[in-house]
């Protein structure tokens, strides 16, 4: 389907239902009906760094039906039916930076600054600095230190998420030092 001259994807996943403690509730929705109903499901993002300590910042293709033209901290997208956080992690990475990878779980959280309230199941990965992107869902890369993503976040549009994850990532990386 176009829009003027931007392709929107129009493709929704199937997401599992889950209560305000995790537990999957065994229905099984479209993520998209999930979004509009407010319905909380898992979704799983990797803030991924090099081996300099630098973290990979993206902006989201036009094309996306989500947040297109933003920028993200993190890589992910939703949990399938029967994936568990990190399954879920590691596809996404390979789907979008053609990654293969087991991403590290280090917390996760209800977030509610998005387009509906989620599980976000934040991690960690140590990644290559060549990466290939999915022209389909990345429009842009790149390296950032972590004071020149910090400037980042507030001179360029980022996704709710972002903001977030990054925010609760910093904290968690200063609690474990």
């Amino acid at each position: 389907m176009s829009v003027g001259s931007a392709r929107v994807c129009v493709v929704d996943e199937l997401v599992e239902r889950v209560d305000d403690q995790d537990r999957v509730l065994g229905m099984v929705v479209s993520r998209r009906q999930a979004i509009q109903e407010g319905w909380l499901h898992r979704v799983a993002v990797t803030v991924c760094r090099d081996e300099r300590g630098r973290i990979l910042v993206h902006r989201r293709s036009e094309q996306v039906s989500r947040f297109p033209g933003l920028y993200e901290v993190e890589v992910g997208g939703a949990a399938n039916v029967g994936e568990s956080y990190e399954q879920a992690a590691a596809r996404e990475l390979a789907e979008e930076l053609s990654i293969r990878a087991l991403p590290r779980l280090l917390f996760t959280f209800i977030d509610r600054s998005g387009l509906s309230p989620h599980w976000l199941g934040v991690h960690e990965a140590v990644v290559p600095d060549a990466v290939v992107t999915d022209p389909d869902e990345v429009a842009w890369h790149g390296w950032l230190t972590e004071p020149e993503l910090r400037s980042a976040l507030l001179e360029w549009r980022f996704t709710p998420d972002s903001h977030e994850a990054f925010s609760r990532y910093l904290a968690f990386r200063t609690a474990r030092s």
